[in-house]
């Protein structure tokens, strides 16, 4: 947006010549596109609650989450344990992929796949929960 702005002040306030030669530029510049911007906010969401999630979960048992809860002795316990980690699984994959990588030495390959899994998963979790919301009329 600030590209677009830049272009419409120089554009104005110069010859016809420079205004062609800005408009040039503004193209390299141009802004995000709307659906390009709503991925990308709804990747943010995403990590977003997923690490507010994982934190109150570590603040309320006093240990970390992790897939483990998914093995847990009783089942209603590992049940209940599916939305959570569908929508904290982002951070998770990221702290176990960033914790492999310092301490058991993973290749860069497999840390790259993990983050476009976690960031993939991160966009659809964000993307329901944007949808949610404007289903509830919280946003517009």
């Amino acid at each position: 947006m600030a590209a677009t702005v830049f272009c419409e002040v120089v554009g104005t306030s110069r010859a016809d010549a420079v205004r062609v030669n800005v408009f040039r530029v503004c193209r390299k510049f141009s802004p995000m596109s709307p659906e390009a911007f709503n991925s990308f906010f709804a990747i943010l969401i995403g990590f977003a609650l997923a690490g507010a999630l994982t934190s109150g979960f570590q603040a309320f048992v006093q240990r970390p989450p992790g897939f483990g809860l998914l093995t847990q002795d009783a089942a209603p316990k590992a049940f209940a344990a599916v939305p959570f980690l569908v929508f904290a699984a982002p951070f998770i994959i990221m702290r176990n992929t960033v914790r492999g990588r310092t301490i058991e030495g993973r290749r860069v390959e497999f840390v790259a796949l993990a983050t476009i899994i976690a960031g993939f998963w991160s966009m659809m979790s964000g993307t329901f929960v944007l949808m949610l919301l404007e289903t509830t009329g919280l946003i517009a």
